[in-house]
């Protein structure tokens, strides 16, 4: 069994001045987007660096405010109306990727009117992007202590010991090697060819859905929100289930329309 390395969640400290880990993650994310997009920008008649810099703005006030609002709302609701400004105290982790995603749609509603283009536009050009700065969110939740595992049998070479001497699955790694790593090259590969407008959307939703909806399996549910349907789904899975639809119809819908290929 291996025992949690107790990483320090500050990983630069200047005097009064303190950098997190979880912090650096989200950093790490927006500038692999940033990169890739510029790559996937290159000799496409509708893009350009420019338009790339300004999504990418557009997509991290979506990620941050609409993640700390959806965490707050779905999952720690009692704790901010005890204290409204901790809905501020994002260095403590604390992101919902549903509050995240709504929020991403605002930004790109709004991006795509300023652009002229349509929503599904640019959306499918973003959706290979995002992987990555999943992936590091969940390193970041393993770095902060987060997302403990259930637990599982001891004989297990990756079960881990988070200092209650209980043998866990290290759910928050597991999320980072399915809605980062796994996600990455499957939403990268599927948009590598022209796809029907919002293929490449529905793929990116369907799948992280579908990932997430089985990682929670082995994820133990936060304390003060528990098991809710069935006494067995998590809020995670009752989030993940409309994705999961809500991709299958939109990815229906665009191949049966394959007039908009891009």
């Amino acid at each position: 069994m291996l025992n949690y390395p107790n990483i320090d969640p500050v990983a630069i400290s200047l005097g009064s001045l303190k950098i997190h880990w979880y912090g650096l993650m989200y950093l790490i994310g927006f500038v692999a987007a940033w990169r890739l997009g510029i790559f996937r920008a290159k000799g496409s008649e509708r893009w350009n660096r420019k338009m790339v810099e300004d999504l990418i703005f557009y997509g991290a006030l979506g990620v941050v405010l609409g993640g700390r609002i959806g965490y707050t709302l779905f999952y720690n609701f009692p704790a901010f109306a005890e204290d409204p400004m901790s809905i501020f105290y994002i260095w403590k982790g604390g992101m919902s990727f549903h509050g995240g995603l709504l929020g991403v749609i605002i930004a790109f509603i709004v991006f795509a009117r300023k652009s002229s283009m349509s929503f599904f536009e640019v959306s499918d050009f973003m959706a290979p992007m995002i992987p990555i700065g999943l992936g590091a969110g969940r390193i970041g939740n393993f770095i902060n202590k987060e997302l403990i595992g259930r637990p599982m049998e001891t004989g297990m070479p990756w079960a881990m010991d988070y200092g209650d001497q209980i043998a866990r699955h290290p759910s928050s790694l597991y999320q980072a090697l399915t809605e980062g790593l796994l996600l990455f090259i499957i939403v990268w590969w599927y948009s590598s060819r022209p796809r029907p407008l919002m293929a490449i959307s529905a793929v990116f939703i369907m799948s992280y859905g579908t990932f997430r909806f089985i990682t929670e399996f082995f994820r133990t549910p936060d304390a003060h929100i528990g098991f809710l349907a069935f006494d067995w789904l998590t809020m995670g899975q009752m989030l993940s289930v409309p994705m999961i639809l809500v991709g299958a119809i939109t990815y229906y819908i665009a191949i049966k329309n394959t007039k908009g290929i891009h």
